[in-house]
């Protein structure tokens, strides 16, 4: 499918000068829109948004649509302050879908429309009721405020998705997440064009959704934790509205501790069980050989199925180390029996089995990567986590494929390094077209070991739009430096959408401060980032069940305030006059010697403690940055005591989690003044 290049601000103003035409008196619109569309061009002009602004539906009668452009009106309510009538308005926006949505929403549906708003008024078209859902969101993404009110700025788009799957995964085993957190994901995963949630359901640490026929996988399994079965249904009605599938995944064999405890039999090994309270990779897995267990899935996954109506059906499959299995007499003479020469061969026969229990209800299996094997069954899907080979394996051997390698948002990585991964990137790109079609898209994945309720949406927003917009748009949109100027904006707007990755950053300040004063210790914080990957927590014997409310948990997993002063130090380094943002830096660094001091009164409480050594850090960083950043100007060159480079190491390295995010870019000051 080619699309045509998303034209960016720069462009647009190109296009409003015209060939010889004198420019015009005010400068170009910029355009904010994530994820880009595949074609827009921005034009003079826009249209008023005032009490009076209504929606008109044209086409089948279609109650869905009816609800999103209610949705619209509540957000657009919310991000201008217009208390928008709901009857007796004047239709300023008009969808005109030509056909309504039925039955269950398919891995592939067309979610093409087009979007033309002048000033006297909007047109959406689409083709579907999908397509109609995301035109819905690029309309609100376009409402800005101008002189006297808001406005919807005029703009001509073209669009449609680059990959069908743009999914999100959400764990709610290793800490639960209640009803609310995932609604109001799913609204914001809508606004970034995303359509499905990856519902990670059960796990070592926790079995999470009622089953009637098996109570005790709930019942001994959750700590009492887990959603009802009438839960589940409205969730997965809030998420079609929404044009959101939802996939549910049960992990087995292995990752299944939390259904051992209540029915032990089922396992390869001896018990007695336990839920897990820590991470990792266990032994407790399934018995493959067993009857009884494929009875019992039998019966679980035809109660399952009920409940979640999409065509798939995610069994996990992941980290099998086949402990249990050497360790079983029966289960090892079993493989012989069958000329099984490695687990891997019993994994793919306990594989085959589910995947016909699946097909007899009507579902597709999917997997993660450790699944692709000789003999897994075709139309199965497989999810690469390990890596881009093994995506490039399954869409070689013939089956769909789904990347997640690259996009963990619990890596902490920051967006730009999300945003460099392509589903179509490194080994895919060498594919045959016929391989490269079974590339449905991608996954992003919050895994909860280090979230609870109040952090997950900052772990998750706003770097998940980064990801959306790798997922919805062209290849050639890349430009990482306009990513992160439309981030910020999204940022701000996802907030009407009900998540909290800004609004629960305060209370958790006041907490860690004991209600004290949080000026300076939020200045701390906001350069601060959790420590990459999974180097959280190595040694400290953390648990589940212990509070996560650390300043590790109050850092962002960017910072912005960071970032952007990194990118001050490498403009100034790059200037030949060495004057580039020189006094701006300056001032900001003597600003970082108050702050230091006065956060070293701040840092006594229970909750601050382990991190106080920060406070002596962030000092360091900001004396020898004004003394570098004044040798550079006089092109002087540098010399530190041994106690300045001993704090400048320091500096750079973790404490209590957490690392100094300018840190690297003073050392970069340094390295060039000395």
């Amino acid at each position: 499918m080619r699309f045509k290049r998303a034209v960016v601000a720069s462009l647009a103003v190109a296009a409003w000068a015209g060939l010889g035409a004198a420019a015009p008196a005010q400068p170009a619109p910029a355009n904010h829109l994530m994820p880009m569309p595949a074609s827009v061009t921005l034009d003079a002009g826009s249209l008023p948004l005032d009490a009076r602004f209504a929606v008109k539906l044209e086409g089948p009668a279609d109650p869905r649509l009816a609800r999103a452009a209610g949705r619209l009106i509540d957000r657009l309510t919310t991000l201008t302050g217009i208390p928008i009538v709901r009857t007796g308005g004047v239709p300023a926006l008009t969808v005109v879908c030509a056909r309504r949505a039925t039955g269950a929403q398919r891995a592939v549906e067309d979610e093409s429309y087009s979007l033309r708003v002048t000033p006297g008024g909007a047109v959406l078209r689409a083709p579907t009721t999908y397509g109609a859902l995301r035109g819905l969101e690029t309309f609100a993404q376009l409402v800005e405020q101008v002189p006297g009110g808001f406005a919807v700025q005029a703009s001509t788009i073209e669009d449609r998705p680059r990959f069908p799957w743009r999914g999100l995964l959400i764990d709610a085993c290793r800490h639960w997440m209640p009803v609310e957190v995932v609604e109001r994901n799913l609204d914001a995963m809508a606004a970034v064009k995303l359509n499905v949630l990856h519902w990670h359901l059960s796990d070592d640490q926790g079995f999470r959704v009622q089953s009637r026929v098996f109570p005790r996988l709930q019942g001994k399994g959750s700590d009492g934790h887990f959603y009802t079965q009438a839960e589940v249904r409205d969730i997965v009605r809030y998420a079609a509205d929404r044009g959101i599938r939802v996939v549910p995944e049960f992990d087995m064999p292995a990752h299944t501790q939390s259904w051992l405890v209540g029915y032990p039999a089922l396992s390869a090994g001896k018990g007695p069980f336990e839920l897990a309270r820590t991470w990792g990779v266990f032994d407790p897995v399934l018995d493959p050989t067993s009857e009884r267990v494929y009875a019992f899935l039998g019966r679980f996954i035809a109660e399952m199925t009920v409940l979640f109506p999409d065509a798939y059906f995610h069994i996990g499959g992941d980290e099998v180390n086949g402990v249990q299995w050497d360790a079983n007499p029966a289960i090892v003479a079993f493989r012989k029996r069958h000329g099984m020469a490695t687990n891997d061969d019993l994994q793919a026969y306990f594989n085959r089995r589910v995947a016909r229990i699946l097909k007899a209800h009507g579902k597709t299996m999917i997997g993660w990567d450790e699944v692709l094997h000789e003999g897994l069954p075709k139309g199965a899907v497989v999810q690469s986590w390990r890596g881009q080979k093994s995506l490039a394996d399954a869409a070689r051997a013939g089956f769909g494929a789904i990347l997640s390698n690259g996009y963990y948002l619990d890596y902490m990585w920051p967006a730009s390094r999300h945003y460099a991964v392509d589903p179509l990137g490194k080994d895919a790109a060498a594919l045959p077209d016929e391989a490269k079609a079974r590339i449905l898209g991608g996954e992003a994945c919050m895994w909860a070991e280090w979230v609870t309720p109040e952090t997950i949406d900052s772990r998750i927003w706003p770097r998940m739009a980064a990801i959306a917009e790798r997922f919805w748009s062209p290849a050639t949109v890349t430009d990482t430096a306009d990513m992160y100027r439309r981030l910020a904006v999204v940022s701000r707007q996802l907030e009407a959408t009900g998540v909290r990755q800004r609004l629960d950053h305060e209370p958790m300040l006041d907490r860690l401060a004991n209600d004290g004063p949080t000026g300076s210790l939020g200045r701390l914080v906001d350069l601060l980032e959790p420590v990459k990957e999974y180097n959280r927590g190595r040694g400290a014997g953390i648990t589940s069940l212990m509070p996560l409310v650390g300043v590790v948990d109050a850092a962002r997993p960017e910072s912005n305030a960071g970032r952007a002063f990194g990118l001050r130090v490498d403009a100034l380094l790059a200037d030949p006059a060495r004057e580039a943002g020189r006094e701006q830096m300056a001032d900001t660094l003597r600003r970082w010697q108050d702050d230091a001091r006065a956060v070293k009164g701040e840092m006594g409480g229970p909750l601050l403690r382990d991190a106080a050594p920060l406070a002596d850090a962030w000092q360091s960083v900001a004396e020898i940055g004004l003394r570098a950043l004044d040798a550079f100007a006089r092109r002087a060159p540098l010399t530190l005591t041994a106690d300045e480079e001993q704090a400048l190491a320091a500096a750079q390295k973790p404490v209590a989690d957490v690392s100094l995010a300018v840190a690297p870019a003073v050392k970069r000051l340094v390295d060039a003044s000395r």
